[in-house]
């Protein structure tokens, strides 16, 4: 049998494709296997809220999940097959189960070894006290879109509601607590319904993404807001997202009332008693559109009222040249320290109780270890603070008691989940261990 060279002119390109992609794709498995190793070290496996779980047996590995996921690098490809590689980075979004041609992912809430409370909500958003409804992150769902969504579905029930009970002389329509996505969708809602209303919030204008570090890139897709209509935002940084909230107030009339938190929520039939940290409302209903973050968990030493402390980093730049405290051995608090580290002049001690910081991803914890060794961070472990005063920390390091100069703390110790304040209302939750 004659040997034809044309064999050769297109099967020695074939072949060399051939290995070409399947060294690539050795290289992208061996790099999420590292990621998820990393993750697992640090014990960061457990999801936040919803979350994909992929069927390996109808996974075919094509990776249309890890294209559609908005945030690029939870979904990573392992031996072939889908695998969730950033477990505690997962917002919710759902697009990975909407894109895989097989059906391999199903959307769920909490795990096998740890449960998700999720207040029990019917179909309008009402929880289990009659009158009380909840929309956006705190039932489940964070995403700008759902919360926008969730804002005016739940609203529109709430018109229904109040037609219901009689108005009495300083009861409103409806008290919104929460100033994000859902509860500005919320409160233009009942703008447009002509409802009477407030909305107070325990921080400021545009709830969890108020919080992210300056500069930080939102991804969402097109809404639709009462009165303003469908919003189509795509990529949008935070200041630019941020921007756009205070012109829709701006536009609207609407009066949100910042730094004032609900503590507490009454029924006292037919009307609810609301009370803040600034005062007391009466209202029809209430609709709780806070995130699942909860209140910033507190150090509860003195001085820790100064204004020099804050519980989250949002500009680094603007402690250039001072002297920096922070506190936590999370995530956060080493994304801080490194950051503020960078900038000119700063002198940044770290503190955290422990020996080591075992729940924080590997690349955090070398980026702060080569600014230690640059002495451009002081790291103290096993260490708490003890008091706080103008210009001056006290921390309790082991047996010994330390004093340092200071002018700004920032306090990266979690979040008081709203857990308690549900419960004190009266509204049940259900704990799902891995729940479609």
């Amino acid at each position: 049998m004659k040997f034809d060279p044309l064999v050769l002119i297109y099967a020695l390109p074939l072949l060399a494709l051939w290995g070409y992609s399947a060294l690539r794709a050795r290289r992208r498995s061996e790099q999420a296997r590292a990621v998820l190793e990393d993750n697992r070290q640090a014990g960061l496996i457990e999801p936040a809220s919803l979350h994909p779980v992929i069927d390996p047996a109808l996974c075919l590995g094509c990776a249309a999940c890890a294209r559609a996921c908005p945030e690029k690098k939870i979904i990573g490809i392992i031996d072939g097959k889908a695998a969730l590689i950033e477990p505690t980075m997962c917002v919710g979004h759902g697009a990975c189960a909407a894109a895989c041609p097989t059906d391999a992912i199903t959307l769920v809430f909490g795990t096998a070894t740890r449960g998700v409370d999720i207040p029990l909500l019917t179909p309008e958003f009402e929880t289990t006290v009659p009158a009380i409804f909840i929309a956006g992150e705190l039932g489940g769902m964070g995403l700008i879109k759902n919360a926008v969504e969730q804002g005016r579905q739940a609203i529109a029930a709430i018109a229904q509601r109040v037609r219901q009970v009689p108005d009495a002389p300083g009861v409103i329509d409806v008290l919104i607590v929460g100033c994000g996505p859902a509860g500005i969708s919320a409160s233009l809602g009942a703008l447009e319904r002509k409802l009477s209303l407030e909305t107070v919030d325990q921080s400021s204008l545009g709830g969890t993404v108020a919080h992210f570090p300056r500069g930080k890139v939102v991804m969402t897709a097109p809404a639709r807001l009462p009165i303003i209509g469908e919003v189509k935002f795509g990529e949008i940084s935070k200041e630019a997202l941020l921007t756009f909230w205070e012109e829709v107030i701006a536009k609207t009339g609407l009066k949100p009332r910042f730094e004032e938190q609900v503590t507490a929520v009454t029924r006292e039939d037919p009307y609810f008693r609301i009370t803040t940290s600034k005062g007391e409302y009466r209202a029809k209903t209430v609709l709780l559109a806070i995130g699942r973050r909860g209140t910033p968990r507190p150090l509860n030493v003195p001085g820790e009222d100064l204004g020099k402390v804050v519980y989250r980093l949002i500009d680094p730049e603007q402690y250039a040249g001072q002297s920096v405290l922070v506190v936590g051995g999370g995530d956060s608090a080493l994304e801080a320290a490194i950051r503020i580290a960078e900038q000119p002049g700063t002198r940044v001690t770290i503190s955290y109780r422990g020996q080591a910081y075992a729940r924080a991803r590997k690349k955090n914890r070398e980026g702060l270890q080569a600014m230690v060794k640059q002495g451009r961070v002081a790291e103290l472990l096993e260490s708490t603070v003890e008091r706080i005063d103008p210009a001056s920390v006290t921390i309790r390091c082991r047996d010994s008691l330390a004093t340092i100069d200071n002018d700004a703390v920032i306090i990266c110790a979690g979040g008081l989940l709203p857990t308690e304040f549900l419960n004190a209302a009266g509204i049940r939750s259900e704990a799902k261990f891995g729940t479609a």
